[in-house]
């Protein structure tokens, strides 16, 4: 059965933050039968999560590589000029053909990667969001850590990314411009059997973003809500739910 879920709101995702991190704008859709192409819920959060930034923001979509390389660098365009990032980690790589589950969510080709990785970038920024493919049919756990100067690093936690289908697609954005952000980390807790697609990596600094983050207490309820919806979704797989924060 097809499940399907999308939030686009601000909740509070740290598990292990610095008092300074901020509530974040955060955007999630799944489609757990997608059929091989952006469809359903992860396009409107991937159309959601653009839509506060200004047009023409840089997304790496890794055409631009031949497969089977392993990038180390990446190029961006900010407001005030470019962004540099690098990347970092083992086993990663550019495949231009679907496999076992992953897939381009534009193009041909896709970064592909099992083990942890890490990318850092030349000058903070404030909003990160990207798609991914297959992620957690060998019940692996893909996490994620938002890197800030100074800062210890915050926890985040990817919904149903855990016992998802073969094939599976989600997309998971990220605006905070109160903390933005140095560098991401990726991690795997099925690393070396549990492999992920990644593609169409938006990157927008705070000059950037052009849309209004709600404030902290507009959101404290709907917290209770966003994981209460993802526990019930778990245990439903034969359900599909729409929800939007306004």
């Amino acid at each position: 059965m097809t499940k399907t879920a999308f939030f686009a709101g601000a909740a509070a995702l740290a598990t292990m933050a610095s008092p300074a991190a901020a509530v974040e704008a955060v955007f999630f859709g799944e489609n757990l039968n997608p059929g091989g192409a952006v469809s359903g819920d992860p396009a409107t959060a991937e159309a959601s999560f653009l839509a506060q930034l200004t047009a023409g923001v840089s997304t790496e979509d890794f055409e631009s590589f031949t497969p089977v390389v392993s990038p180390s660098s990446l190029t961006f365009q900010g407001s005030a000029g470019t962004i540099s990032a690098s990347l970092s980690g083992p086993g990663g790589e550019v495949r231009g053909i679907p496999g076992s589950g992953r897939f381009a969510t534009s193009g041909s080709n896709y970064f592909n990667i099992s083990g942890d990785f890490q990318i850092d970038f030349s000058n903070a920024i404030a909003a990160f969001g990207f798609f991914g493919t297959d992620i957690g049919d060998f019940d692996g756990q893909v996490t994620l850590e938002l890197l800030r100067l100074g800062q210890l690093p915050e926890v985040v936690v990817i919904p149903n990314t855990i016992g998802a289908p073969n094939a599976s697609l989600l997309y998971f954005g990220v605006i905070d411009t109160a903390n933005p952000f140095t560098g991401l980390r990726f991690g795997n807790t099925a690393a070396g059997s549990d492999s992920f697609g990644f593609d169409n990596l938006t990157i927008g600094d705070v000059g950037q973003v052009t849309g209004a983050v709600p404030e902290p207490s507009t959101w404290a309820l709907m917290l209770l809500g966003f994981f209460g919806i993802g526990a019930v979704m778990r245990r439903r797989k034969d359900v599909t739910t729409t929800v939007s924060y306004a």
